[in-house]
Order: structure tokens, then C-alpha cells, then sequence
């Protein structure tokens, strides 16, 4: 998949994509009902949101995050993948 972001225009992905002749399938950047990640960002944000306390400090976002991600409940997860239908 290809949402046109900069990292997968690099040189080097050109390379890559015609070196193993693979072809680029084009998708809309930001377009949540495609991009199931989205859903998945949203998620952990507010959760982490939620945390009590509240991160103060970048060590520990990282361990909110983790934390939150590491508790993910699995139809979460279900609920993320069958998002993107056939």
C-alpha cells in the first residue's frame, strides 16, 4: 500500500519496488475507514489519556503506551482487522 507519504518515495523504495518487481498499489493517505492504524492510534490515545495519573514526562508516556498496549483487549484488535472487509 502506498498513502504517498515522503518515507515511501524515498530513493531507495524506488529502487526496491523495481529491483523486485513489485508494483505500487495506490491508497488514500488519512482515510480512516482504509487505515485501520488510525483507529488503533486513536485508541491508545485516549487511553493513555485516560491513565491515572496522567504521564508527566517522556519516560513515562513510553510506559503508559506500553502499558496500554500490552493490556490491548483482543476484540480491540478483531474489531481493527475486520474494519478492513473483504
Amino acid at each position: 500500500m502506498d498513502d504517498n507519504a515522503r518515507p515511501h518515495r524515498a530513493r531507495i523504495v524506488e529502487e526496491y519496488l523495481e529491483d523486485h518487481g513489485l508494483e505500487r498499489m495506490e491508497w488514500p493517505a488519512r482515510y480512516p475507514d482504509l487505515n485501520p492504524i488510525e483507529h488503533l492510534w486513536d485508541y491508545l490515545g485516549r487511553e493513555v489519556a485516560a491513565l491515572n495519573p496522567p504521564p508527566r514526562s517522556l519516560h513515562e508516556l513510553k510506559q503508559g503506551l506500553l502499558c496500554v498496549w500490552s493490556s490491548l483487549p483482543i476484540p480491540v484488535s478483531d474489531n481493527l482487522i475486520n474494519s478492513m472487509g473483504n
